[in-house]
C-alpha cells in the first residue's frame, strides 16, 4: 500500500510566549496560517513492506543532509504510530523537500503529521482522531495543528489546544530565508534569561470575537515575542526585519492591510499583503537572503 500526503509549510501570525512551566517548556499562544508551499511525503507500508527506510531529496534539502534517521520527526511518527495501533509493519517513507529546514516554517512537524494521516489510512487497526492527536502532540508544538489540515488556528498551552478559525481570504505571502536558522532552544533561554534580568512577567490580553475574521483585523494584532531575541542571535535576521517592518508600515499607512514578521522561533521572515510590496530594498543587509513567494 502507499500513500501521499502534502505537508504544508504554516507562518506564525501571533506568538506569545507565556509562563514558563516547572518542567522547562513554555507556555504559547499563537495564531496559525497554513501556506501553499509544502513538502510531498509518500509512505508505502503493509505486508509486502519487509525494511524500514527514509528517504529526503529536493530543492531544500540541505547539503549536509537532515541528520540522524532515527531523529527525524516523519520517522518518530511512523514509530509512534506503530506502537500506539500495534501494526507491526515495515514503513518506507519519502519526503520530497520544498519547505526550507529549520527557519521556522515548521516543515519537519508537518511531514510528521503527513506521516500520521497516511498510516492511519492505511492501517489495519485504526486508532481515531483523538488518539492519532495525543499521538501529535507528543511529537511536537506544531504538529497537531497540520495534522488537522485547518486553514487557520488559534493554538495556546504547548500548541495543542487548538480552536479553528474561518479561513482567510487567499494572500500573496514573500518568505525570506537564510541558509542557516536559529535553535529553537536557544532561542527560548534567552528569553528566559531576558526575562529575569528584566524582572517581568507576561500581560493579560483579551481578543475580541472578530479579531481573526480579516487581514485587516488580524495585522493590528500581529507580532512575535522572539523578535527581539532573535535578532540578537542572528545577525541576517537583524538587518532584514527592520526593513521589513518598514516596509510593511509604510503600506498600512497606505491604507492597506499588511504583515510583516519572523515566523516561529526563525529565522525565516516573512510578508503578507493585499496589494504588491515593494521588496527591492531589503537585499541591502549584505546577507545571502533567499525569496519564496506562496500564498496563505
Amino acid at each position: 500500500m502507499k500513500r501521499v500526503e502534502r505537508a504544508h509549510a504554516k507562518v506564525n501570525l501571533m506568538l506569545r510566549i507565556l509562563a514558563r512551566e516547572a518542567s522547562g517548556y513554555h507556555s504559547i499562544e499563537t495564531v496559525f496560517q497554513k501556506l501553499e508551499l509544502h513538502d510531498v511525503v509518500t509512505v508505502a507500508a503493509g505486508d509486502e513492506v519487509r525494511d524500514r527506510t527514509l528517504h529526503c531529496d529536493g530543492p531544500k534539502m540541505p547539503s549536509r543532509g537532515l541528520g540522524q534517521r532515527e531523529s527525524n520527526l516523519a520517522w518518530k511518527a511512523a514509530e509512534a504510530y506503530g506502537a500506539a495501533s500495534g501494526w507491526d509493519t515495515g514503513w518506507r517513507l519519502s519526503i520530497e523537500k520544498n519547505i526550507p529546514v529549520g527557519g521556522g516554517l515548521g516543515g519537519g512537524s508537518a511531514d510528521a503529521a503527513a506521516v500520521l494521516r497516511a498510516m492511519e489510512a492505511m492501517s489495519p487497526n485504526k486508532i481515531g482522531s483523538g488518539r492519532l492527536l495525543d499521538l501529535s502532540r507528543l511529537l511536537g508544538a506544531d504538529v497537531p495543528f497540520f495534522l488537522t489540515g485547518a486553514s487557520l488556528a488559534l493554538a495556546w498551552g504547548r500548541g495543542d489546544r487548538l480552536l479553528r478559525l474561518p479561513p482567510l481570504p487567499v494572500a500573496a505571502v514573500s518568505l525570506f530565508t537564510f541558509a542557516d536558522g536559529v535553535r529553537t532552544g536557544d532561542a527560548y533561554r534567552e528569553v528566559a534569561r531576558m526575562r529575569e534580568d528584566r524582572g517581568g512577567g507576561v500581560s493579560a490580553r483579551a481578543y475580541s470575537a472578530d479579531a481573526f475574521g480579516s487581514w485587516e483585523t488580524v495585522s493590528a494584532i500581529a507580532s512575535n515575542d522572539f523578535e527581539d531575541v532573535v535578532m540578537g542571535l542572528h545577525r541576517g535576521v537583524a538587518g532584514l526585519l527592520p526593513l521589513l517592518r518598514h516596509a510593511t508600515a509604510h503600506a498600512r499607512g497606505a491604507g492597506t492591510s499588511a504583515i510583516g514578521l519572523l515566523s516561529g522561533s526563525g529565522a525565516t521572515c516573512f510578508a503578507i499583503g493585499d496589494h504588491e510590496l515593494k521588496f527591492d530594498n531589503l537585499q541591502r543587509p549584505g546577507f545571502d537572503i533567499e525569496l519564496t513567494q506562496t500564498t496563505a
